[in-house]
């Protein structure tokens, strides 16, 4: 599922529109990661969106 573990950051819906303004449904999905992570000292794999890693909310594991 396209969820970030951390932020809660998941999909939102719209419509796409045409250039003759005829409009479907879409989903804008989240650029979600699965990386391992240290939490409370034991390595942990989560689903962590690439705002989160960029801005550093947690501590990869090497």
């Amino acid at each position: 599922m396209a969820k970030c573990d951390v932020c809660n950051k998941d999909h939102l819906f719209g419509s796409k529109v045409s250039h003759s303004n005829r409009k479907t449904n879409r989903a804008w999905k989240p650029n979600v990661k699965k990386i391992r992570i240290i939490d409370n000292g034991t390595p942990k794999s989560i689903n962590i969106c690439t705002r989160c890693l960029r801005s550093n909310k947690v501590t990869r594991a090497v």
